[in-house]
């Protein structure tokens, strides 16, 4: 049942009653307007608008459920409390609770106890969400972030596209309303025509006149972090988020600000939700001077008083940046915008979009598993030895050609072939290719630009901006003496930390000497294991020397063991021998491998790398390990299966401590699977 609220008037007044709100905006009292009349909605309007009023008030009125599909399981949390906190019984449901809860919610949003559920829009997949939502009494569907459902957008998620399987069966004059602060026009046509029916656009007006835009042109990363310190030290009282482009930066820049003295933390999807919750709820309590992060935080975060964003790495698009930027200065008060650029910075963003689509190799080994027998979707990472993330994608796009369909057999999801299908068609793949590229090329003319920063975005976003407010100028930035000294010094001292450490062996944290991907180590590991077939230089053995030193002041050990190579011959033994030797402790051979194996980096994915190992070594004369405290050397630690599986050997031989040691580090592959 749907209702027509008279006037604004008495709209208000319930607005006030409810919420505290006095008044609405133009725009919220049109689309609230038009959403009580059972109409279909797609509102672009900036960020802080209050679009999620423009939902939860009409939701009110209604006398059953109202559903709401966000990827931000950050602001379904805050939404949720505030809604319980006006009277209104909410709900979310995520991967962030646990199965009997999500049970236990599902239950009440059947028999009608909750007004407002918010779900994230991977749990469609869920057969229990599938026979839940047939028997609920559904209101109005409210698609958040719906960017998400245009492979035009910045943020594409397959799962938003199951969505509209929901739509395509409600009855005409059922309210749905899809909202988002970034929608270029050919996103937004698109977002309308899959939702279908008399949709009727609602576009405000997207400038920030509180932002104060600026692009500093640096010469290396080095400068990056320099600069970082020297603006923290100038943002006293004030909390901001500083963006990277990988999980790994994140660490590297929260560790240097560390050091010199600020309350700084990072963050990244890689964490456990326990972990990123406290540092969510640390920023919104000023804990933290500021966050280093990919760009898994900020949306929404209901934090309205963020002072500053700081973009250390170019993001991939205008409507990236847009958004991202998008989280500070929510209250109206002034808030510094920073994108820290060097010309060759577009290289990462454009290495993702290049590796958007798998190569058609991928394609044709996940139909050729799938032309011998159905398999869910670990099933198809293992036997085709493919990451999760190629894999989703893969299957994605068999299911979007009607190559593959989804079954369910015995309440599991799995993929099998449709035979007689059409060949896959790949010329819609490079076509988006393109289109990203053409989109980067885009961002690369904004930090470069002679105009107002705030002025080409929201020209760009379709809302022509006749006021501009910021020095988005590029401005050089050289390091002063006393910081590049700095830098380098932190550098010669960054030892990345190998997480190891577990409950059922003996294994402890260790330390790399370098990240991989930091400097040139990478390309000299790669000269000695694969070109030259040479012993590691001895600049590699100071330096792990150094980080053995540092991390290991206070340890003892009796013997050092090192990790048997599968392809590298006496390289990791002699590297280890000569630690050994300068360490001076003793060096024992006896660690090796009982199976053949094959070299860990041809493997795409944790499944895979773990079976590789999977009981391959054995200790020629076990009792020799018997309370043994152990450093091991490898020469690469990447997914740590290596490690950990001579880690459990170890412990099964009574070792007492073992403690690994390696030359770098990498940023792992797929650890989600």
């Amino acid at each position: 049942m749907y209702f027509q609220v008279k006037t604004r008037i008495e709209a208000e007044k319930m607005l006030q009653k409810v919420f505290g709100h006095e008044k609405l905006y133009d725009e919220q009292w049109q689309t609230i307007d038009r959403i009580l009349k059972g109409e279909r909605i797609l509102l672009i309007e900036k960020t802080g608008f209050g679009k999620s009023l423009c939902y939860q008030f009409p939701a009110i009125w209604f006398s059953g459920i109202t559903v709401i599909f966000s990827p931000l399981i950050a602001l379904m949390r805050d939404q949720v409390a505030y809604l319980k906190s006006k009277g209104i019984s909410a709900a979310c449901i995520n991967s962030g609770n646990d199965p009997a809860t999500n049970g236990a919610i599902l239950e009440e949003a059947k028999q009608g106890k909750i007004k407002i559920l918010y779900i994230a829009p991977e749990r469609q997949e869920n057969q229990e969400w599938i026979e839940a939502v047939r028997a609920m009494n559904l209101s109005m569907i409210v698609i958040d972030e719906a960017h998400c459902i245009s492979v035009w957008g910045h943020d594409f998620r397959p799962a938003f596209r199951r969505i509209i399987n929901i739509i395509n069966l409600l009855p005409p004059g059922f309210p749905v309303l899809a909202t988002t602060a970034t929608a270029t026009a050919r996103v937004a046509d698109d977002i309308i025509k899959q939702i279908g029916g008399n949709v009727r656009l609602i576009r405000g007006n997207l400038i920030r006149e509180n932002f104060n835009l600026a692009v500093i042109e640096v010469a290396s990363e080095d400068a990056k972090l320099a600069w970082m310190a020297e603006f923290l030290a100038l943002q006293k009282g004030k909390t901001g988020i500083a963006y990277t482009g990988t999980r790994a930066y994140t660490e590297l820049y929260a560790l240097w600000l560390q050091k010199n003295g600020f309350s700084v933390i990072h963050y990244n999807a890689g964490l456990d939700d326990e972990t990123r919750k406290g540092v969510e709820k640390g920023l919104k309590e000023n804990r933290f001077q500021c966050v280093v992060s990919t760009n898994a935080l900020g949306m929404g975060i209901d934090k309205p008083d963020i002072r500053f964003i700081v973009h250390t790495q170019m993001p991939a698009s205008l409507i990236h940046y847009y958004q991202e930027i998008g989280r500070a200065g929510r209250d109206g008060q002034p808030c510094r915008i920073v994108l820290l650029y060097h010309p060759q910075d577009k290289e990462l963003p454009l290495s993702f979009i290049k590796n958007s689509r798998p190569p058609r190799e991928f394609y044709d080994r996940v139909i050729d598993v799938l032309k011998k027998e159905p398999l869910g979707e670990r099933e198809v990472i293992r036997k085709s030895n493919l990451t999760q993330t190629h894999v989703r994608v893969v299957l994605h796009d068999l299911v979007d050609q009607d190559i593959a369909k989804e079954a369910v057999y015995d309440r599991k999801k799995v993929y099998e072939i449709v035979y007689g299908a059409m060949s896959l068609n790949t010329e819609t793949f490079q076509i988006l290719r393109e289109f990203k590229i053409r989109e980067l090329e885009k961002m690369i003319e904004y930090a470069e630009a002679k105009q107002g920063g705030m002025k080409y975005l929201c020209e760009y976003l379709g809302d022509p901006a006749s006021l501009c407010n910021d020095d988005c100028l590029r401005r050089p930035y050289q390091p002063r003496d006393e910081w590049r000294k700095k830098v380098q010094e932190f550098r010669e001292n960054h030892f990345p930390v190998l997480d190891v450490q577990s409950s059922r062996t003996k294994l402890v944290n260790g330390v790399a000497a370098s990240d991989y991907g930091f400097s040139d180590i990478c390309s000299v590991i790669r000269k000695c294991k694969y070109q030259n077939h040479c012993d590691f230089p001895e600049r590699l053995v100071v330096q792990t020397l150094k980080a053995y030193r540092t991390w290991f002041i206070d340890e003892e050990f009796d013997i050092i063991l090192y990790a048997p190579p599968s392809e590298s011959g006496d390289l990791v033994k002699n590297f280890a021998a000569t630690l050994a030797g300068r360490i001076g402790i003793p060096i024992s051979h006896g660690l090796k491998r009982q199976k053949d194996t094959s070299p860990q980096r041809v493997f795409q994915n944790g499944f895979l790398k773990k079976e590789n190992v999977s009981d391959a070594f054995k200790y020629v004369h076990p009792d020799y390990i018997k309370g043994k405290k152990i450093l091991l050397v490898d020469d690469i630690f990447d997914s740590g299966a290596t490690i950990k599986e001579i880690g459990k050997l170890l412990s099964t031989l009574g070792a007492a401590k073992i403690a690994p040691l390696t030359i770098a580090k990498t940023a792992g592959r797929d650890m989600k699977t």
